[in-house]
Protein backbone atom coordinates (compact mmCIF):
# COMPACT_ATOMS: atom_id res chain seq x y z
CA UNK A 1 0.00 0.00 0.00
CA UNK A 2 2.84 2.40 0.83
CA UNK A 3 4.45 1.73 -2.55
CA UNK A 4 1.16 2.41 -4.36
CA UNK A 5 0.90 5.82 -2.67
CA UNK A 6 4.52 6.74 -3.40
CA UNK A 7 4.31 6.15 -7.17
CA UNK A 8 2.09 9.17 -7.95
CA UNK A 9 4.20 11.38 -5.68
CA UNK A 10 7.39 10.27 -7.47
CA UNK A 11 5.76 10.93 -10.85
CA UNK A 12 4.73 14.41 -9.72
CA UNK A 13 8.27 15.18 -8.51
CA UNK A 14 9.70 13.98 -11.83
CA UNK A 15 7.24 16.18 -13.74
CA UNK A 16 8.17 19.26 -11.69
CA UNK A 17 11.89 18.52 -12.20
CA UNK A 18 11.43 18.06 -15.93
CA UNK A 19 9.42 21.32 -16.26
CA UNK A 20 11.96 23.31 -14.24
CA UNK A 21 14.88 22.28 -16.48
CA UNK A 22 13.03 23.12 -19.74
CA UNK A 23 14.88 25.78 -21.79
CA UNK A 24 13.63 29.35 -21.67
CA UNK A 25 11.99 30.82 -24.75
CA UNK A 26 14.53 32.65 -26.95
CA UNK A 27 12.13 35.50 -27.83
CA UNK A 28 10.89 37.72 -25.03
CA UNK A 29 7.14 38.06 -24.89
CA UNK A 30 5.75 41.21 -26.39
CA UNK A 31 4.00 43.32 -23.79
CA UNK A 32 0.89 44.78 -25.33
CA UNK A 33 -0.24 48.19 -24.30
CA UNK A 34 -3.55 48.18 -22.45
CA UNK A 35 -5.03 50.83 -24.74
CA UNK A 36 -6.92 49.64 -27.81
CA UNK A 37 -5.31 50.06 -31.23
CA UNK A 38 -8.21 52.04 -32.69
CA UNK A 39 -9.88 54.86 -30.78
CA UNK A 40 -13.17 53.66 -29.42
CA UNK A 41 -16.53 55.23 -30.11
CA UNK A 42 -17.70 57.91 -27.70
CA UNK A 43 -19.88 56.49 -24.94
CA UNK A 44 -23.60 56.34 -25.58
CA UNK A 45 -25.75 58.89 -23.78
CA UNK A 46 -27.46 57.61 -20.67
CA UNK A 47 -31.13 56.72 -20.79
CA UNK A 48 -33.45 59.27 -19.22
CA UNK A 49 -34.45 58.66 -15.65
CA UNK A 50 -37.91 57.27 -15.02
CA UNK A 51 -40.40 59.80 -13.61
CA UNK A 52 -40.06 60.39 -9.93
CA UNK A 53 -42.84 59.05 -7.72
CA UNK A 54 -43.67 59.93 -4.18
CA UNK A 55 -45.15 62.76 -2.16
CA UNK A 56 -43.12 65.47 -3.95
CA UNK A 57 -43.78 64.37 -7.51
CA UNK A 58 -46.67 64.17 -9.89
CA UNK A 59 -49.24 61.49 -9.08
CA UNK A 60 -49.25 58.31 -11.08
CA UNK A 61 -51.25 58.44 -14.31
CA UNK A 62 -54.80 57.14 -14.04
CA UNK A 63 -55.25 53.72 -15.68
CA UNK A 64 -57.68 53.56 -18.60
CA UNK A 65 -61.31 52.73 -17.87
CA UNK A 66 -62.26 49.09 -18.09
CA UNK A 67 -64.68 48.07 -20.80
CA UNK A 68 -66.86 45.00 -20.78
CA UNK A 69 -67.33 43.37 -24.15
CA UNK A 70 -70.69 41.79 -24.81
CA UNK A 71 -70.79 39.04 -27.42
CA UNK A 72 -73.55 36.83 -28.66
CA UNK A 73 -73.26 33.22 -27.56
CA UNK A 74 -72.04 30.92 -30.30
CA UNK A 75 -74.35 28.22 -31.51
CA UNK A 76 -72.56 25.10 -32.67
CA UNK A 77 -74.18 23.22 -35.51
CA UNK A 78 -73.04 19.86 -36.81
CA UNK A 79 -72.95 19.38 -40.55
CA UNK A 80 -73.49 15.87 -41.82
Amino acid sequence: MMLALKVPIAALLYLVWWASRAPEGSEPEQVRDWRPIHPSEPPRPRRPRPPRRGPHAEPEPVPPKRMRVYARPRVLTHHR
